[in-house]
């Protein structure tokens, strides 16, 4: 986002502050802070390049809140990064971008060997609402895990392929209470599809 159109939603909250509703006083407060926090993307670039760790971290989720394709690298170089953090944060903001020339990247992630890494990609992947995905995401289901089944769950529920009804039901007897919740999620989103 430019600094103009950044400007032109920062006079518009500010404006908003002086509303007569409290929530919306309440809401524009809580975006000019949210806002105070992205710089220029330059700026944004540099921290990612030289900030420490938790600079890194909340420079990554600022390129989220600016999006746009010039974004997509930065991020994609972070996903490739080995702290785990920083990958998990990428993967996070990735997903929640949605953007098609990441979804590959995004899948491959799904080989990585720490668990909680694999869960984030297959949580991002739930924004991408690709149904050539449910043969990717299939074998989660049996993770048994309460970590990965459920996450698997979630996004083929959002998918929303009928076909997966009988594996959704099955994992209500799942002795994860997160799998069994989101198996239920799940179905519940199926009967929306």
């Amino acid at each position: 986002m430019d600094s103009k159109a950044l400007n032109k939603r920062r006079q518009a909250l500010i404006a908003a502050l002086k509303d007569s509703s409290e929530a919306v006083r309440a809401a524009a407060a809580h975006s000019l802070e949210c806002l105070e926090g992205l710089g220029s993307r330059e700026e944004i670039l540099d921290l990612l390049k030289k900030g420490n760790r938790s600079a890194k971290i909340k420079a990554i989720y600022a390129l989220g809140q600016l999006g746009g394709e010039k974004a997509i690298p930065p991020l994609l170089y972070c996903i490739s990064r080995p702290e785990e953090d920083i990958k998990s944060a990428a993967i996070e903001v990735l997903g929640k971008l949605a953007n098609p020339s990441t979804l590959m990247p995004l899948v491959d992630k799904l080989k990585e060997p720490n668990s909680a890494i694999r869960a984030k990609a297959i949580a991002a992947l739930a924004n991408f609402r690709d149904p050539s995905l449910v043969p990717i995401l299939l074998p989660f289901l049996d993770a048994g895990d309460g970590l990965l089944d459920a996450e698997a769950a979630r996004t083929l529920g959002l998918i929303g392929n009928l076909q997966l009804e009988e594996r959704l039901i099955s994992l209500m007897q799942s002795p994860h209470a997160a799998t069994r919740e989101a198996a239920a999620s799940a179905l519940g989103r199926l009967a929306l599809s």
